[in-house]
């Protein structure tokens, strides 16, 4: 997960020619992240089919909440941000939930990405400490972001379609070796432990607005690059949960450590070691550019917008990640689990309900309309609000 702004060369050569894809995988780009590394593990504790099945659920409700997002965005004539639009549609207490919601994802993101690339670093080169490897991303990442260099979209792109590669390869290579009775499992007590790192890694609701500006005079397109952009990590959420669970298994992801559960740290250890080499560096790559991204973006909040010194900003923005680090307080997938379920369900409640708002006070005639979904909305939101209820349950309580 990660908010990237336009970029530059969208408008000129190939890319001029394929603004419909430049937004698809602008979306793609901003929803995989993270969350597809702790997706395998807590699919594996539940059951196959379980997962299968939230996957799809929640995936089918990210396509009417990014189109609910989309029309919000052309119904409306001033170019914002989300909390912009939730200000303009909901007041002031709608932009503070919405600015808590960011936060609340940025800092989680920030904190499964040091945990991530410690135990990723670790498991490539078998000696140290995790956390020495994590103080090391940490430092090196700050440094960049504090000289002014941060990740681009092309990179982002080019990791991503990577990724897509490596999936292939590891299901074409692997697939003699794949155990089917890792998929006959099930636990009626933990369907719905997938539930907020399923979330995690479908948010991507803050591409849309830039989106709209890829497009320019295209807007019409908008709402099928929705449909695709949202579509495609659901499918690549499916097959890398397949892969990873008949290569691993829960027995052998249970050996592991709570972070080594990480889906590439356990397929380098039961799969091919080149095969596990290979998806450990993608996705060290993938959250170092997107740690860059929202660490950037963070830190200008509150230099910017809150006219606070950039030294204090950086503070403000990293200290919280590298405390929690330093003093082990959670572990990779709980941390997921807690930020998805918590921000993606408060933003998903949020854009439910600005969505109902344009539909009566927007400025401007969108490109597409979509009905009312009074009971869609609705039904949503008694999801998000439960979501949150049971993480937060299921994390300190249980």
């Amino acid at each position: 997960m990660l908010t990237k702004r336009g970029d530059s060369a969208a408008d000129s050569g190939f890319f001029a020619r394929h603004k419909f894809w430049i937004a698809v995988t602008t979306l793609v780009g901003t929803i995989v992240g993270a969350g597809i590394l702790g997706i395998p593990y807590v699919v594996a504790k539940a059951g196959f089919l379980v997962g299968f099945i939230l996957i799809l659920v929640l995936g089918i409700a990210f396509i009417f909440l990014n189109l609910f997002a989309g029309e919000v965005i052309l119904r409306t004539k001033e170019q914002h941000q989300l909390t912009g639009y939730a200000e303009k549609y909901l007041g002031k207490n709608g932009k503070r939930i919405m600015t808590f919601t960011m936060l609340f994802s940025i800092y989680g993101a920030l904190t499964a990405y040091l945990i991530g690339e410690g135990a990723t670093l670790h498991a490539i080169f078998q000696f140290g400490e995790p956390l020495y490897y994590s103080l090391i991303f940490f430092f090196l990442g700050v440094f960049i972001i504090w000289k002014g260099m941060k990740s681009t979209g092309k990179a982002e792109l080019i990791l991503i379609s990577l990724l897509f590669l490596v999936v292939i390869f590891i299901t074409i290579f692997s697939y003699k070796t794949i155990n089917f009775d890792n998929f006959t499992f099930f636990d009626f007590g933990k369907i719905f432990l997938p539930y907020g790192i399923i979330l995690f890694a479908m948010m991507g609701s803050p591409a849309i607005p830039e989106m709209q500006e890829v497009l320019v005079k295209e807007k019409h397109l908008l709402k099928k690059a929705i449909i695709v952009g949202t579509a495609i990590p659901i499918v690549l959420y499916i097959v890398f949960t397949f892969v990873i669970m008949g290569l691993v298994g829960l027995d052998q992801f249970e050996v592991l450590g709570p972070n080594e559960r990480i889906a590439t740290v356990a397929l380098s250890m039961y799969a091919h070691p080149f095969l596990g080499i290979l998806a450990n560096l993608l996705a060290i790559l993938s959250m170092f550019t997107s740690f860059l991204t929202l660490g950037t973006a963070l830190a200008q909040v509150y230099e910017y917008d809150y006219a606070i010194s950039r030294s204090i900003s950086m503070l403000l923005t990293f200290m919280i990640p590298l405390i929690i680090v330093i003093f082990n307080l959670t572990t990779f997938i709980t941390v997921l689990g807690i930020t998805g379920a918590v921000a993606g369900g408060l933003d998903g409640i949020l854009i439910t309900l600005m969505y109902w708002k344009a539909k009566i006070f927007g400025d401007r005639t969108p490109e597409y309309s979509l009905p009312p979904y009074k009971w869609i909305g609705s039904l949503l939101i008694v999801l998000f609000v439960f979501g949150i209820v049971y993480q937060l349950w299921a994390s300190f309580i249980f």
